[in-house]
């Protein structure tokens, strides 16, 4: 039986890379799709396998080593729940920017939540700093301290003038990195910058509607030249959180977390009850009212305010 790691799915084959660096194409072996697995793809990339060879050099996938972490989101494909992203990261590089297109604080809220109720540290990146006209400058002044108040690193680049990115490289040596954000945000080409061996697809941001097209259909997992991997994933509109309980929420709300055990009830979730802590803070500005706003969204489950 050989080992691997998963670097590419397009749907029913895999891409498994061998510990020696040699390449494997393989298939899942039939009593995946019938194991009540919940979601679209019952392996990811990122995931480790095991797999036998078969007489023609391909490989049929055997077993799915436990996974130490994943990111999913809601499946485009109504008969099932969710779609697996990515396994086994250490950490995501959520990739914003405030023009040209715009990213919410809806979307962002929704990713880091979904990160962090699966145990993955973010860092959240804002590009194409150099378009920004001084409106939109003040307000990345003020996303960054907010979320770097709540305990996320945040980076500033401009990918068109190579800024940045040498930060971005160091962060990501020897690791598994995921690179996420809505499609026109810079993903593809700050996996170029990073590591001039590989050659991604660089879509463009339509001018109808000043949204990215899509260019990555698939996650596709890249070994870095300066050691690690990259994942490079398809440009996501949004997150629907997936298997979080409602009561639970406020949990994956890093500055809200700090503030559940001085609310007077056990069971509080910060919409009308007495004497919240929460609510307080944001009373008092020490939780940003855009935080809180996407929260009720969450809670409420209103996605079509959490994306704008």
């Amino acid at each position: 039986m050989d080992r691997g790691l998963v670097l590419k799915s397009t749907g029913s084959w895999y891409e498994v890379r061998r510990a020696d660096g040699s390449m494997v194409e393989c298939r899942i072996k039939g009593k995946f799709r019938t194991k009540g697995i919940d979601t679209t793809n019952p392996v990811s990339v990122g995931d480790w396998v095991q797999f036998a060879l078969e007489e023609d050099g391909t490989g049929v996938i055997d077993t799915i080593e436990e996974r130490k972490n994943y990111i999913i989101r809601k499946s485009v494909n109504l008969s099932k729940r969710a779609h697996i992203i990515a396994s086994n990261i250490d950490q995501a590089f959520l990739l914003v920017t405030l023009a040209d297109p715009v990213t919410s604080t809806g979307f962002i809220d929704r990713f880091l939540i979904t990160a962090e109720a699966y145990h993955i540290p973010v860092k959240i990146v804002f590009n194409k700093v150099d378009i920004y006209d001084e409106a939109t400058q003040e307000q990345l002044e003020e996303l960054m301290a907010i979320y770097t108040m709540v305990g996320y690193d945040c980076y500033c680049t401009s990918l068109v003038e190579n800024e940045g990115v040498e930060v971005i490289r160091t962060l990501m040596q020897n690791k598994v990195s995921l690179v996420s954000g809505h499609s026109g945000v810079g993903k593809s080409t700050l996996i170029n910058l990073l590591d001039a061996n590989l050659d991604i697809r660089v879509g463009e941001v339509s001018e109808a509607h000043h949204k990215g097209k899509h260019t990555t259909t698939f996650a596709e997992m890249h070994e870095l030249a300066f050691g690690g991997f990259i994942i490079d994933t398809p440009g996501i509109k949004g997150f629907g959180i997936i298997d979080l309980e409602k009561e639970e929420l406020s949990h994956y709300f890093l500055e809200m977390r700090e503030l559940l055990h001085e609310c007077k009830f056990n069971n509080c979730v910060h919409i009308n009850e007495p004497k919240c802590a929460v609510k307080a803070a944001v009373e008092e500005g020490e939780v940003a009212e855009s935080r809180y706003i996407n929260y009720l969204s969450i809670y409420y489950n209103d996605e079509n305010e959490a994306y704008r």
